[in-house]
């Protein structure tokens, strides 16, 4: 739109295009509800007021309007659908701009993973912004398909959709001075740099920060959050599917700080975005936890507009995207309205149809590997001490200890009575035959086993079982779908989920995920397990920048002292 006809009709001289009036609008600049109406022209807020003159007028009898909700830190990848099915789920829940890592893909697929995730975000019915991979491979610990350098990565900063660089996951490479850590913070060192410091502190975090790196989503306690704020930090509250520290977090928001806090979802899963919904399942959540619901708003609208610069959203006023949604009460938060860029996208819960069909590039197959050379059982040798990976409920950090593991013809193996649990991960990008092998306690499998070729970050295949057959079974029915996840017993598959898009999202409808991943759990369920998200549990087995004890296609990996130990400790 041209700056004289903004000009005019802001003014009144010029009809707006739609006015939406007698509504409540939430003002995240002053903390107030107006009750005002909100006239529009192509994709811009161009005034507030009942009487702007309009050739289309709504009357929103009342109900608020607020600015579109902003997902400051997602993989979209670990909902196993691509970015329109994505959309599909989130936009109708008042997500309209969600800002992307595509680690995921990029851990399989290299720089074309991310050309994927740029291509497949086109015509869909929100704004997806990238922040590109930093950490790609995460670690020298583990084996990916691609290796992402600096050099790799400063073509898509000439991208308009790409503003800054992700998670660096690798704070061991930051404080260290790894050169090549090093090379990717100067190359954007003008851009957002978003962090990834759980449990770091004291002078490592100020070194952390000194370093340019803005934000953190892993804190796991007010404490920890509190100290990265002082330091101006944004701390990311982060509610996921499998970690989830909303409410213990919390009590870290003041009227002073509130402006340093992001919401983010980082990984969530199809059921959840379906059944409890996006960032407005957080906003309601902090809001019913006593959350001022203005300062709830703000948080997931303003503030995360303003930390990734994108100053064209994150507010209703005059010459911001028209970003917006229509909501019922502060109690219920059900948004019956979204509209992006001015044009009604989604009502009562659905994605309206759209002008132009989403894109759906083509990928390679991400299976690669060496059968040959793929073993899961586990020579003793004499010992019987056992490091164990500890579960905790909810979370992604996992403890360590050491137990006695149940020896049956010179092979250590699982011992399900005692919920002491084989895992494996075993590398599936170029055929090295490796194969990484622990324990798990927490898991709670009685029977068969479980597997995915989603673990962390770099996605090789992760199987955890009762005995060591049908962990090989799981295995190998994972390679066959090109990707996925299975639930065995006695040879046979029980419930599956294809993921033939690198091995990481389905090709399938979102809803037609969800129904296999109800089956799945149902499987999985009937073998034992009981925690809320199994799968995502076991995926985070797999990454070894999450303390304290984790396991690699390469070994057993102490996460404090960042290097392998031996799986048995004795």
């Amino acid at each position: 739109m041209e700056i004289s006809q903004l000009i005019r009709v802001a003014r009144g001289e010029e009809p707006a295009e739609l006015l939406l009036k007698n509504a409540r609008v939430v003002n995240v600049f002053s903390g107030e509800i107006e009750e005002t109406g909100v006239a529009i022209t192509h994709t811009r807020v161009i005034g507030l007021g009942n009487d702007y003159p309009a050739q289309r007028v709504i009357d929103m009898r009342g109900r608020y309007i607020a600015p579109g909700f902003i997902d400051a830190h997602v993989h979209v990848e670990s909902a196993m659908v691509p970015p329109f099915e994505f959309a599909r789920a989130v936009v109708p829940h008042g997500t309209t701009s969600v800002i992307i890592d595509p680690h995921e893909i990029a851990n399989v697929l290299g720089v074309d993973g991310i050309r994927y995730m740029l291509e497949a975000s086109k015509y869909t019915p929100f704004s997806v912004y990238v922040m590109v991979p930093s950490c790609v491979p995460a670690t020298h610990l583990e084996t990916n398909g691609g290796v992402l350098r600096w050099s790799d990565l400063i073509p898509f900063k000439d991208d308009p959709w790409v503003i800054g660089l992700g998670e660096m996951m690798n704070y061991p490479g930051v404080l260290s001075r790894d050169q090549e850590v090093l090379d990717k913070l100067r190359a954007f060192f003008n851009r957002r740099i978003d962090g990834h410091a759980p449990g770091v502190t004291g002078r490592d975090l100020e070194a952390y920060v000194a370093a340019g790196i803005a934000s953190d989503h892993e804190c796991t306690t007010v404490e920890e959050a509190r100290e990265k704020i002082r330091l101006g930090m944004r701390v990311m509250i982060r509610e996921a599917s499998n970690a989830q520290n909303l409410k213990a977090l919390l009590p870290v928001i003041t009227p002073k700080n509130a402006r340093r806090i992001l919401f983010v979802t980082d990984d969530r899963f199809p059921g959840d975005l379906i059944d409890r919904g996006h960032i407005d399942y957080i906003v309601r959540t902090a809001i019913q936890e006593g959350l001022d619901p203005t300062t709830a708003i703000q948080i997931a609208t303003l503030n995360a507009a303003e930390y990734f610069n994108l100053h064209d959203r994150g507010a209703i006023a005059p010459g911001r995207r028209a970003d917006l949604i229509v909501f019922d009460n502060f109690e219920h938060l059900t948004i019956e309205q979204v509209y992006r860029g001015g044009r009604l996208v989604a009502r009562n819960g659905r994605v309206l149809p759209q002008e132009q069909p989403p894109r759906y590039p083509i990928l390679r197959n991400s299976m690669n590997i060496k059968w040959s050379k793929v073993d899961v059982r586990l020579p003793a040798n004499g010992h019987r001490q056992v490091r164990v990976i500890e579960l905790i409920p909810d979370q992604i950090v996992t403890k360590q200890s050491v137990d006695t593991a149940l020896v049956q013809n010179g092979y250590a193996v699982s011992d399900p009575d005692r919920d002491l649990l084989k895992v494996a991960v075993i590398e599936r990008h170029q055929a090295t035959g490796n194969v990484g092998l622990g324990f798990v306690h927490g898991l709670k499998l009685r029977r068969g086993a479980i597997g995915s070729s989603v673990a962390h970050d770099s996605h090789n295949i992760i199987v955890a079982g009762a005995n060591d057959d049908d962990m090989m079974t799981a295995a190998r029915a994972i390679a066959a779908m090109q990707g996925g996840l299975v639930a065995v017993e006695n040879g046979e598959v029980l419930g599956r989920v294809p993921l033939p898009i690198a091995g990481l999202m389905s090709d399938q409808p979102l809803e037609r995920v969800r129904e296999q991943l109800d089956a799945l759990f149902e499987v999985t369920r009937g073998l034992g397990v009981d925690l809320h998200s199994p799968f995502m549990a076991l995926a985070f087995l797999a990454l070894p920048v999450i303390p304290e004890l984790k396991l690699t296609d390469r070994g057993l990996v102490d996460v404090n002292k960042f290097d392998f130990v031996p799986v048995f400790a004795d």
